[in-house]
């Protein structure tokens, strides 16, 4: 083996890597940093040379990678998501997709100059944004809910839509052209393909026919026989089918995916971090300026068929004025854009399609362009036009245990937007029973960064049972939501915690409530018939009088003043500090009831 291969791929993968973790740093999208370090390991230093390095192997190499993020991508198309977050993302991801897709490709051909197939083409490329790109704009932006949802839903729903259909475009190109029979014959096969390796796998999924180990590499292996296989029968239709086995393996009954999306999403965070760093060493910079006043034109032509296809997808929806512009400027094009359109140029290329060249500049333009553009201009444009929201007093908890639950659930009652997260079904299960807004999932996974939604929250309380995994997710929101708005429950890992296990102080995040409150000790008390209850005090009321007019105990966990303003009870001396009218969310228990533990300060 050439060892210069190896040191190249090591470099590859370092870079792509360290990209992902500068692009989290800054709060960027990721896929400026990665074709930042692409293209200035590729032409700028001359150190990555990929079709010199790779050879043969390129072309497979960035097809397999693509491939993958394709049905990684169709596996989030769920069609109740569609039908579920309204008339108007229906419509952007729908009609609205193709009417854009129709309105660039004629601009790209009779003001650009492209020519008819690469404009078609360039078209279907350009109507996907994608939440790569979108979520980072969505934390800086903070807009208000209304608009938040549909840019977040539209990026998740128009990713593997537009995939689809630049698939079908390229397929069209390479067969179509010559012999609608050899078009028809492809799609055939990449549709019978994608249906017989979902239904395949669905099956051996609900059988349950393999051990939980191996059902990530196994799928693995599916999509990369049936993508193989596909191609075997037909050339150049394994994307097609590896697009809709995706689709329809993500949209089947009875068929657990979660664990196998959770997987895939890390492995395209690894593929996406390899190849955008491969496809940025092949991009010239002198080739997108090149493109000069046809890429001006292009770049004029997409940003003027946005609010179009937003104001039509709106009427009769009551946005006003202002929502629909913030949603028109922000569309930025991403990851599937960038890598979809370098395979299909390489691929154009050895066709002998005039101006396959040129789909890659003017691909990374748009990207580089709208994703610099807007990103740097999204909250200034939110703010101007009223659409700001307010400070976020909503709260993500992380767990969804009992405690989570009752604390979430008082907080919730007193008009707060409340989140509860957990990697446990039954745990969720159970919070949605009670009428909690949930995500299921780890909240510092890759999964978390692209579909958590976090519109309207601005703290965290990490109530686990794992005292490394609060840690983990206070040191991640605390960039977020600062570093005084993230909370950990201390329990029973905690105490156990030798000097030489225990958390650096500088890691250590702020604890929840005071000193003697433990996860245990509240768990104890909710399971001994302990509530948690608002209560309202005065000058004429104190505490003293609540607990004798009751015959109750209790134990203040937050006071809640004018405008939401919600303060976590952790000075023992609060209360006594404090004057005039409050609210006190407390855990509250009687004082005749028996057997109840925790009654002093001392339990657990």
């Amino acid at each position: 083996m050439d060892q210069s291969i190896l040191y190249t791929m090591a470099a590859v993968l370092v870079l792509g890597v360290g990209a992902q973790w500068l692009a989290w740093r800054l709060k960027l999208p990721s896929i400026l940093p990665l074709l930042a370090l692409g293209i200035l390991a590729g032409p700028a230093t001359g150190l990555l040379n990929p079709d010199e390095m790779f050879g043969p192997i390129l072309f497979p190499m960035v097809s397999l990678g693509v491939a993958l993020v394709l049905f990684e991508g169709g596996m989030t198309l769920r069609f109740r998501d569609i039908r579920g977050h309204g008339a108007v993302v229906t419509n952007l991801v729908s009609w609205g997709a193709v009417l854009n897709w129709l309105l660039i490709a004629a601009g790209a051909h009779y003001l650009a100059g492209l020519s008819g197939d690469i404009a078609m083409l360039f078209a279907a490329l350009m109507i996907v944004t994608g939440p790569t790109v979108i979520n980072p704009l969505l934390r800086t932006m903070r807009a208000e809910n209304s608009v938040s949802q549909v840019l977040r839903w539209e990026g998740i729903l128009i990713d593997p839509v537009g995939a689809l259909l630049a698939v079908l475009v390229f397929q069209y190109l390479l067969t179509g052209q010559n012999s609608l029979l050899l078009f028809a014959q492809s799609i055939g096969a990449g549709t019978f393909m994608g249906l017989a390796g979902a239904w395949s796998l669905g099956l051996v999924l609900r059988r349950h026919w393999v051990p939980e180990y191996l059902l990530n590499v196994l799928t693995l292996a599916w999509v990369v026989m049936v993508f193989a296989g596909s191609d075997a029968l037909t050339h150049e239709s394994g994307l097609l089918a590896v697009t809709i086995m995706g689709i329809l393996l993500g949209n089947m009954r009875d068929v657990a995916v979660n664990e196998i999306l959770s997987f895939k999403e890390s492995l395209s965070v690894l593929i996406i971090s390899v190849l955008f760093v491969v496809l940025g060493a092949r991009v010239d910079p002198a080739e997108i300026i090149a493109t000069g006043w046809q890429g001006a034109i292009i770049l004029l032509v997409i940003l003027a068929a946005r609010p179009i296809i937003v104001w039509l997808s709106t009427i009769r929806s009551g946005y006003r004025w202002q929502q629909k512009a913030l949603i028109s400027w922000v569309a930025p094009r991403g990851i599937v854009a960038a890598a979809v359109s370098s395979l299909f140029a390489i691929r154009l290329e050895e066709s002998g399609h005039e101006g396959a060249s040129t789909l890659v500049a003017l691909t990374f333009l748009v990207i580089l362009a709208t994703v610099l553009l807007q990103s740097l201009s999204a909250r200034r444009v939110t703010k101007a036009l009223g659409l700001a929201e307010a400070e976020p007093n909503g709260m993500l908890f992380v767990g969804a245990n009992s405690v989570a639950r009752a604390m979430a659930k008082a907080l919730q009652d007193q008009g707060y937007r409340v989140k509860v997260a957990d990697t446990s079904y039954e745990e969720i299960r159970a919070a949605r029973m009670a009428g909690l807004e949930v995500y299921y999932g780890d909240p510092i996974s890759s999964h978390a960064d692209q579909y958590l939604e976090l519109s309207g929250i601005g703290r965290l309380f990490a109530v686990s049972r794992r005292s490394r995994w609060n840690t983990l997710a206070c040191m991640k929101f605390r960039s977020e939501f600062g570093p005084q708005r993230v909370f950990s429950l201390r329990n029973s890992e905690d105490r156990k915690d030798t000097e030489r296990s225990r958390i650096a102080d500088e890691y250590a995040p702020p604890r929840l409530f005071t000193s003697d409150i433990t996860f245990e000790k509240i768990a104890s008390l909710l399971s001994g018939g302990a509530e948690m209850k608002t209560i309202r005090l005065g000058e004429d009321f104190s505490l003293e009088d609540y607990k004798r007019e009751n015959g109750a105990q209790l134990i203040p966990l937050f006071s809640l003043g004018e405008k939401q303003k919600l303060r976590v009870i952790d000075d023992p001396d609060y209360l006594d500090k404090k004057t005039g009218t409050q609210r006190l969310i407390a855990l509250i228990w009687k004082n005749n009831d028996e057997g109840i533990p925790g009654k002093s300060s001392g339990s657990k």
